[in-house]
């Protein structure tokens, strides 16, 4: 299948790219349980407590970035394959960059737009500020593949850059980053860059089952790297006018989550709230019948 470039992928077909899928989700599951019981990376360093408190590992973050971006190369058309592999790699090392150097009790009031621009204006430049300019820079390296001219590369730049803003938002919850990344891919596994979306559902299924049991998390490092890709293969299957529009979606959505919890709206929405419940082991005693997840055995 030849793309705007003339590019040609060899692995194009839909038989390869659902053998890559099985690929992508069997290493993940694999390499996720081998790392997460490796005595170097389940040090302090690694360990954060989940939203009830839980210690959970960081380590799935950065192998999700590197099988999600290494996996999608060989199912990409040459020209595509740089952009996309530099795009998975540095929006996942921004992000563990965030993760290990901003966890400090102090640091933790830098988070979202308003925490960087408070951080700013005391003189400090946050690792969140840090990891958004990686993530943007990033964006716009790759963006340069699939776009038609100066300014609809800055608009696809922002769409992979909303996006991996967007799942990363998502990941305060065990699971629900790895679903919606999944259920997204799902339906993005056709076109010239249909590799790009095979990689992201293999690795999103893969990471599930530990995600689901909180013995790992994304993190910013998985979460980015998963939303970034995701966004350059909504940006390549689109024309600058799509771009646009699904642009504007994102940043609303941005700009909506500095008002409004995610978390509330999804908990309060029939659906929603179900699926982000599946998989998840839940309290029967929760006064609000919402269920909270039970700690690890």
């Amino acid at each position: 299948m030849s793309g705007p470039h003339g590019d040609h992928s060899p692995w194009g077909s839909a038989g390869q790219r659902v053998a890559g899928v099985i690929a992508a989700a069997a290493g993940t599951l694999v390499l996720t349980e081998v790392t997460r019981r490796s005595s170097v990376l389940s040090g302090p360093a690694w360990i954060r407590p989940n939203h009830r408190g839980e210690s959970v590992n960081l380590v799935a973050g950065p192998v999700v970035a590197m099988l999600a971006s290494g996996m999608a190369v060989p199912l990409l058309p040459p020209g595509r394959r740089r952009p996309v592999l530099l795009l998975g790699l540095a929006c996942g090392a921004v992000g563990l960059y965030d993760d290990i150097a901003g966890a400090g009790p102090e640091l933790r009031g830098d988070k979202g737009f308003r925490g960087h621009l408070r951080a700013l204006s005391s003189g400090r430049v946050s690792t969140g500020a840090l990891k958004v300019i990686g993530v943007v820079g990033a964006s716009l390296a790759a963006a340069g593949s699939v776009s038609s001219g100066p300014v609809d590369r800055v608009i696809a730049a922002g769409v992979m850059a909303g996006t991996a803003n967007l799942v990363n938002l998502l990941d305060l919850r065990p699971g629900r980053a790895a679903k919606a990344s999944a259920l997204g891919s799902a339906t993005l596994l056709g076109g010239a860059t249909g590799g790009a979306g095979a990689a992201v559902l293999g690795t999103s299924l893969g990471v599930l089952p530990a995600d689901l049991s909180e013995k790992v998390m994304l993190g910013d490092a998985g979460a980015n790297a998963l939303g970034a890709l995701l966004g350059y293969r909504l940006a390549a299957g689109a024309s600058p006018l799509a771009r646009t529009s699904m642009l504007a979606v994102l940043v609303a959505l941005t700009a909506a989550s500095e008002k409004i919890s995610f978390t509330r709206v999804i908990a309060a929405t029939p659906g929603l709230r179900d699926l982000d419940r599946w998989g998840r082991p839940t309290d029967p005693r929760s006064a609000d019948g919402a269920g909270t997840s039970l700690p690890r055995p």
